[in-house]
């Protein structure tokens, strides 16, 4: 029984461990490029379509690593009944 105990209290904090340093990194990312995207908007008003599209695939794929975190944090806590 206390193997058990032992199990699912790791798999809670792997995904907490997984979502807390998995989130930092791409938010601290979008930050980057969300503050670099407003300065080049400010430099270049008149290329600000382009820079705004950009950003946004930009976000996208920094994105895609913290949701890939949320599914591992998820698969740990589902898949430990």
């Amino acid at each position: 029984m206390d193997g058990i105990f032992y199990a699912k209290a790791a798999a809670y904090i792997g995904a907490a461990i997984a979502m807390g340093i998995g989130s930092f990194g791409p938010a601290f990312g979008q930050g980057m490029i969300g503050a670099k995207a407003c300065e080049n908007i400010g430099k270049y008003p008149e290329a600000s379509g382009e820079i705004k599209s950009t950003m946004i695939i930009a976000m996208a794929i920094v994105e895609s690593s913290a949701i890939y975190c949320l599914l591992i944090a998820g698969g740990l806590l589902y898949f430990n009944l």
